[in-house]
């Protein structure tokens, strides 16, 4: 584990007015490039706890996965403050890679043509984990996730699903005090997103590992995280509860409802209203800030119901409806700050 006396469990990772700039050359004309420069990440300051789980969502090229690379010292700021239990990851960067994990949904960091097993003894040996830690760490993951058919498979074999969780695996081995999760559930299925969900949730609760997770899928933000922080264009949009998201955005979840035959749009007074019907499937759009089970208890004690299911909100329609809603409300703790 990390010593981290000299930081504190309240900002146990803290970032103060952090910038990324990349200068860019485009061509401008036949033989003429200029060079632009890009601020993917313009000052931004948050902290996060010691335990805590948060979301950090933003729609495709809002700064997301830059703050992830400074927070491993992938990336060197371009300006500002960035610590991790009191260590600055771009000038400690190999101190800092024995005690976080990392996981980017879209990249693998296990050797692709060996078995999976082999991948965890080569970073037993890499990270020179205690053989006694090594064996428990592994046994509980493979347990958990339910990998222990897998460990023999090469990984180019295995599925989406099953390298994610391989890689879920592999960013633990070495007890990490903050994992970072780069849309670890894209592409999985709904078992395997279930399983990867329900893992974190029992790692944060037992180890009290910090997590911050990166995101297109509010559902994995309502099911691991109190917290949601917003990030577009480079900016800390808002930092609160989920809840406080979806009343600040006015955003609207949609119950997709399949009766026995076609009828006339559900009328169940002001808690929902019909947006769609097709034959005998109505699409109810309702506050994403409610519970659906009132709703559905409703639909089904009045109307004959076959089937339904719940549909999220996109993120880039509750961001662009938080700019509609006017910029003094999108950052709630500056509030109280």
């Amino acid at each position: 584990m990390i010593d981290s006396s000299h930081a504190s469990d309240e900002e146990f990772i803290r970032l103060d007015g952090v910038e990324k700039v990349f200068d860019v050359r485009r061509r401008n004309g036949f033989l003429r490039r200029e060079k632009h420069q890009v601020r993917a990440v313009d000052s931004i300051s948050f902290t996060v706890a010691r335990g805590e789980m948060v979301g950090y969502i933003g729609p495709n090229g809002a700064g997301k996965s830059t703050t992830i690379k400074m927070l491993t010292g992938i990336l060197t700021p371009s300006g500002g403050r960035l610590r991790v239990a009191g260590i600055d990851p771009s000038r400690e960067r190999t101190r800092l890679a024995q005690h976080i994990g990392v996981v980017f949904g879209q990249r693998t960091t296990l050797w692709w043509d060996l078995p999976l097993i082999d991948s965890y003894r080569l970073m037993h040996r890499m990270y020179r984990i205690p053989d006694a830690r090594y064996r428990a760490n592994l046994d509980r993951c493979v347990e958990l996730l339910e990998m222990g058919h897998l460990l023999e498979v090469p990984v180019r074999q295995l599925s989406l699903g099953q390298r994610m969780r391989g890689d879920i695996a592999a960013a633990l081995l070495h007890d990490p005090d903050v994992l970072y999760l780069d849309e670890p559930t894209i592409g999985l299925d709904v078992v395997s997103k279930a399983k990867v969900r329900e893992f974190l949730r029992e790692l944060n609760a037992e180890r009290g590992t910090t997590v911050l997770l990166t995101t297109h899928d509010l559902t994995d933000i309502e099911q691991l995280c109190r917290r949601v922080m917003v990030i577009d264009h480079g900016r800390l949009m808002y930092d609160g509860a989920l809840s406080g998201l979806h009343e600040v955005g006015e955003s609207e979840r949609l119950l997709v409802v399949d009766l026995e035959r076609e009828l006339p749009p559900v009328d169940i007074g002001p808690a929902a209203r019909v947006v769609k019907v097709e034959g005998p499937r109505q699409w109810l759009a309702f506050p994403a800030s409610e519970s659906a089970a009132p709703l559905v208890a409703r639909i089904a004690a009045e109307y004959p119901l076959v089937d339904l299911s719940v549909r999220e909100p996109d993120i880039e329609a509750v961001i662009a409806n938080m700019y509609a809603t006017g910029g003094e409300r999108l950052h709630p703790q500056a509030e109280n700050s």
